[in-house]
């Protein structure tokens, strides 16, 4: 419909350009967000070893997946290998909160090095429900993404009773399997929802399948993806902080894909975000990955505040929090 005109002046279309004008470039703000309890205790473990420890720190694998973080620690001195036969003998060795197979301990042990292990308190439960499940003779379904470290980590605490599937497409992996003693776990930073689907039609072919004594998704992981959920169909623009290798920054990204944000990217650091169009952007959400530090947040907050974006709403499961204008 044209717009209401008096002298040849299109009124709409002046109304209509005021209202974009006067729309407000704005940050929401996912939260709880960042560091989950077994990825700061594993920090501190390592942060108080290279404090503590004579001579240098050795770190099996990454500590978490997060690349400037482990850089930080490089910077300190920790020296990260990629396993135990790469650390002279009797020098100290962190874990990384991943989890290892029983035979990296015994490599170490063998090796003489001082452990301390940083392994997420949850994902050593898991460790432990797969030992019980091959002592008692079950087939074990473990969901995850089968080169991950925590799977691997879990899948070798029974390697002969423990088949990875990824999602249902892998379902063929099963056949043979005895139905009447299976029992499945997963990966401790999968999509739950998607978790559940899954684990809801490994039902649907062992309908005698046992359940794990208790939820294989971590209760941070759940929490921060609902955060995602409700923000993201506001938002033209996503931005999952932290590393590639994260599984849990990933499904971060993939739900807020999934909840109706227009476009989704997922960076390390600020930087990435240079050069990146904001024309048609007015409203983005931010999350970041169990294993970011809120200081990344802060960082990627304050570059998109150099475009425009200087108010941000703490966005808590639904409450709102706003910042004021220019002061994030």
């Amino acid at each position: 419909m044209a717009g209401l005109s008096a002298g040849g002046v299109d009124f709409g279309a002046i109304i209509e350009r005021i209202q974009v004008r006067e729309v407000k470039k704005r940050i929401l703000l996912a939260s709880p967000r960042g560091f989950c309890l077994g990825v700061d205790r594993g920090v501190k473990i390592l942060e108080s070893a290279i404090n503590n420890e004579k001579g240098v720190v050795y770190v099996r694998k990454e500590i978490v997946h997060n690349v400037p973080l482990i850089n930080y620690f490089k910077a300190r001195g920790a020296v990260f290998v990629k396993e135990v036969d790469e650390i002279p003998n009797g020098c100290a060795v962190v874990f990384s909160t991943h989890g290892v197979a029983p035979s990296a301990r015994e490599k170490a042990a063998a090796r003489n090095l001082k452990v301390i292990d940083a392994t997420c308190p949850l994902v050593t439960k898991i460790h432990e429900e797969a030992v019980k499940f091959k002592n008692h003779g079950y087939a074990i379904v473990l969901i995850g993404i089968p080169n991950h470290p925590e799977i691997i980590g879990t899948y070798m605490q029974a390697p002969d009773n423990t088949h990875v599937i990824q999602d249902e497409n892998d379902f063929g992996k099963l056949d043979g399997i005895d139905g009447s003693r299976v029992a499945w776990l997963s990966q401790t930073t999968l999509d739950a929802d998607v978790t559940k689907r899954i684990a809801g039609r490994l039902r649907e072919k062992f309908p005698a399948l046992k359940d794990p004594p208790r939820d294989c998704i971590c209760r941070a992981t759940k929490e921060r993806q609902a955060a995602v959920k409700a923000i993201a169909g506001e938002c033209d623009l996503f931005v999952a902080v932290g590393s590639e290798k994260s599984s849990n920054t990933r499904r971060l990204a993939e739900i807020a894909r999934k909840s109706g944000a227009k476009r989704v990217v997922r960076v390390d650091t600020p930087e990435e975000l240079d050069g990146m169009d904001f024309s048609f952007v007015n409203t983005i959400g931010i999350t970041s990955g169990a294993s970011v530090e809120e200081k990344q947040v802060r960082g990627v907050v304050s570059r998109l505040a150099g475009v425009g974006f200087n108010r941000a709403e703490e966005r808590v499961l639904g409450e709102i929090t706003a910042t004021a204008d220019g002061e994030i």
